[in-house]
């Protein structure tokens, strides 16, 4: 089987290709750092699709002659893990002397753009350079929608394949697909927590937190709702810190109006059914075992819709857009100026939209590793699967 590099991984890998964060045992150490564990999600996923016998990283901080031939001598292909590199603040250190120097093929695994919240996208000549190596390494650029094969097509890169993310793909199951209990059976439901946000993603901060903030809420007088962070500091304080950690933390979020009063329902819930982890089979663990996911976090989705579990999307920026788009998720624009009601996306039609979705964007991940030349483990549907999905 070949030796493979990652070119920005996001963990250690462990078990060969199961990811956790970087020591992740030192929980003071990394207590005070946001690290979206989500950018784990998407590399453990990825290692779960391919075949091979050796993993290294493609460092790109520094040039080195001696890791260049290495490379070049040792290592069949590099994979770029999918994440959010085309905006225009991505830094790319020394990623163009490298891969200039690179003979190997350099395989881009779901990346995708992120436009503004208001402006023109401006892309630096770097990141244009950067883009550009990549596609001249590789058959295709694997790209997570159509928006960012529009983005890479005006920049002159004719050869983008729209994939999707590996996240929704991890457990290589091409016959998957989600049926909604009855509503009145669900119970135990988990709300995917993204409280960090700027004006470059939303809009409308005040909207995003106000809705975010009283869905939960709401939801939690119905069902059993966990609140799954993916990386914020207050939440991994009051999960893992000290007495005094834990206290400063809600002091912080009552500060910052997260929590409306002394009454506030979300206070209970952080004290007793909030969750983070830093192991990403923790996170799968968990949305299995859930009838219901949704909220705002891309990646925290995906993992539940990988296992078959329904999901629904707050939708806020173009990335989240992008990905419903592509699967075609039920989704709930954050910015509609709408209440949101869970039973307007409580019909298996709209989820048949995404299983068809899924089976469509399934083979093209496939194709696409094919065509790269990829040694992976995705299987084909059954011809009965194949029919199933398409009904």
């Amino acid at each position: 089987m070949p030796n493979i590099l990652v070119m920005i991984p996001s963990g250690e890998v462990y078990d060969h290709d199961c990811v956790r964060w970087y020591n992740y045992k030192d929980v003071q150490g990394n207590l005070n750092h946001y690290h979206n564990i989500g950018d784990a999600f998407v590399f453990d996923s990825s290692l779960k699709l391919l075949n091979y016998d050796r993993l290294d990283v493609l460092k790109i901080r520094e040039v080195r002659r001696e890791d260049i031939d290495r490379y070049n001598a040792e290592y069949d292909y590099c994979f770029l893990r999918g994440s959010n590199y085309i905006h225009g603040s991505m830094e790319w250190e020394n990623a163009i002397p490298v891969l200039e120097q690179l003979k190997i093929p350099v395989l881009a695994f779901g990346i995708g753009a992120q436009a503004p919240s208001t402006g023109k996208m401006q892309l630096s000549d770097t990141t244009k350079r950067v883009l550009r190596l990549i596609a001249d390494h590789s058959v295709s650029l694997g790209v997570r929608g159509e928006f960012t094969a529009e983005v890479l097509w005006d920049l002159g890169i004719k050869n983008a394949r729209v994939v999707g993310c590996p996240t929704l793909y991890r457990n290589n199951n091409p016959e998957l697909r989600v049926t909604l209990p009855d509503l009145d059976q669900v119970r135990d439901v988990v709300f995917t927590l993204r409280r960090e946000v700027s004006g470059s993603y939303a809009s409308d901060i005040e909207r995003y937190l106000t809705l975010h903030h009283d869905s939960i809420v709401e939801l939690s007088k119905r069902f059993n709702v966990i609140v799954s962070a993916q990386g914020e500091i207050e939440e991994k304080k009051i999960l893992w810190g000290t007495a005094e950690q834990r206290e400063e933390a809600m002091t912080q979020l009552a500060h910052e109006k997260w929590f409306t009063g002394p009454d506030d329902p979300m206070i209970r819930l952080y004290r007793d059914k909030l969750f983070y982890s830093d192991v990403v089979t923790e996170y799968e663990q968990l949305m299995r075992a859930q009838d219901l996911v949704l909220g705002y976090r891309l990646h925290g989705n995906l993992m539940a819709l990988a296992s078959g579990v329904p999901s629904v999307y707050f939708t806020y920026d173009s990335r989240t857009a992008e990905f419903v788009d592509t699967y075609r998720i039920p989704a709930f624009d954050v910015f509609s100026g709408k209440d949101f009601r869970l039973e307007d996306y409580w019909d298996q039609s709209l989820f048949e939209r995404f299983n068809r979705a899924y089976h469509a964007r399934y083979r093209d991940m496939k194709l696409f590793l094919d065509e790269n030349g990829i040694d992976h483990k995705m299987g084909r549907a059954t011809e009965a699967g194949s029919l199933r999905s398409a009904a």
